[in-house]
C-alpha cells in the first residue's frame, strides 16, 4: 500500500500565514484605493469569489487524487487475487 505523507506544522503555519497576508494586503489595498464605493465593492466581491473558487478547485483536485489512489489500490488487489488463483505452469 502507498505510504501517506503528512505536512509538518511549520508548513501548515506557513500556508496559513501566507494566505492571511495575501488576503489582508489585498483587502487593505482595496480599502485605500481612490475610487468610489461601487468600484471598491465590485473588486471586493471579485476577491471573495477568487478565494472561494480557489478552495473549491483545491478540494476538487484533492478528491480526484484520492479517488485515483483508491482505484489503483483496488485494481492492484484484483490483479494479485487473479494471479494467486492462476495455476502455475509446469
Amino acid at each position: 500500500m502507498e505510504k501517506t505523507t503528512h505536512d509538518t506544522q511549520a508548513w501548515i503555519a506557513q500556508c496559513w500565514i501566507s494566505f492571511i497576508l495575501a488576503i489582508g494586503a489585498t483587502a487593505v489595498g482595496l480599502w485605500n484605493m481612490p475610487v468610489d464605493a461601487w468600484v471598491r465593492g465590485f473588486m471586493g466581491l471579485g476577491l471573495l469569489y477568487s478565494v472561494g473558487s480557489s478552495f473549491t478547485l483545491a478540494k476538487t483536485l484533492r478528491d480526484q487524487h484520492e479517488s485515483r489512489r483508491v482505484s489503483s489500490v483496488v485494481q492492484n488487489a484484483k490483479v494479485e487475487e487473479i494471479l494467486s488463483k492462476r495455476p502455475l505452469a509446469s
